[in-house]
């Protein structure tokens, strides 16, 4: 152990001539860089994170952006200690750029789902559980992912969406709000009563303990159409008994307008038929 320390006392010297002292000092303090930078970086991550969960932003964007400012704060450490060894960084950058760029445009597809798929879950225009009409498709969010979301049908289909789709084009969310309006167009025929019609429909409608009786209820004449007269009936549910109560209400007031002996038109036409060879 002696003769080692006696011979690295002897080669030190002539090693550190070589490469001089102030090198050595670069590469001390690239070696800095790299551990507190690399320190802060972590640090600042999980701030990001720890105020993104504060935020109640959904978790797998809160890692994916944790992730992502790690890698770039990383990078931006590596840079930093490289240009303290003294290596031009510039043409490196050059490189790393050109070499996104090139990437980026094979992936253009799978960049466009992935923007879209991180604007979805910082803005939330739906959510898992929620029933929505996006992309093309009517269904129950049953997933979202950073590239596309996975959609339930109500026949108990699983379609894929991807996340671009949804984003350029509008989305209804039916599961938004707590409560929705159902709209019913009910025609009878022209020599209806119309105020026997009017009160039948709201018996039908106040009888139904689902309607909301916080909520204003509109019956009313809507439209003197062709062949019938059009009533409007639109009361207010809570979401989940939407489609439940619309088909009550429909079969309800099929029955009672029965009942009632007022009939429900349908647009009809009648043919007359001139045999103009008779005439001639």
């Amino acid at each position: 152990m002696e003769n080692f320390i006696q011979q690295f006392m002897n080669i030190a010297p002539g090693y550190l001539s070589t490469i001089g002292v102030s090198n050595l000092l670069n590469v001390v303090y690239a070696l800095a860089i790299l551990l507190i930078g690399r320190w802060l970086a972590r640090r600042a991550t999980q701030l990001l994170e720890r105020f993104m969960k504060k935020q109640n932003h959904d978790e797998t964007l809160t890692s994916f952006i944790g992730n992502i400012s790690y890698a770039v704060l990383l990078i931006v450490v590596v840079l930093a200690a490289l240009a303290r060894l003294g290596i031009e960084t510039t043409s490196l950058v050059a490189i790393l750029g050109a070499a996104g760029l090139a990437i980026g445009l094979a992936l253009k597809n799978s960049l466009s789902n992935f923007a879209s798929g991180v604007m979805m879950l910082l803005f939330r225009p739906l959510q898992i559980g929620n029933f929505v009409d996006a992309g093309g498709t009517s269904g129950t969010v049953d997933d979202i992912n950073i590239f596309y979301t996975r959609m339930r049908t109500p026949d108990n289909k699983i379609i894929t969406v991807p996340n671009s789709s949804i984003m350029d084009n509008p989305i209804t969310n039916y599961s938004a709000e707590s409560t929705r309006r159902i709209d019913l167009v009910i025609g009878v025929e022209y020599n209806a009563d119309l105020k026997q019609v009017k009160q039948l429909l709201r018996d039908i409608v106040g009888a139904d303990e689902r309607i909301l009786k916080d909520q204003e209820t509109t019956i009313a004449v809507a439209e003197l159409a062709d062949s019938a007269i059009n009533f409007v009936v639109r009361p207010w549910v809570n979401a989940p008994d939407y489609w439940a109560t619309r088909f009550d209400l429909l079969e309800n007031i099929k029955n009672a307008l029965d009942e009632a002996n007022i009939g429900i038109p349908y647009p009809q036409m009648d043919l007359h038929v001139h045999n103009t060879s008779a005439a001639s």
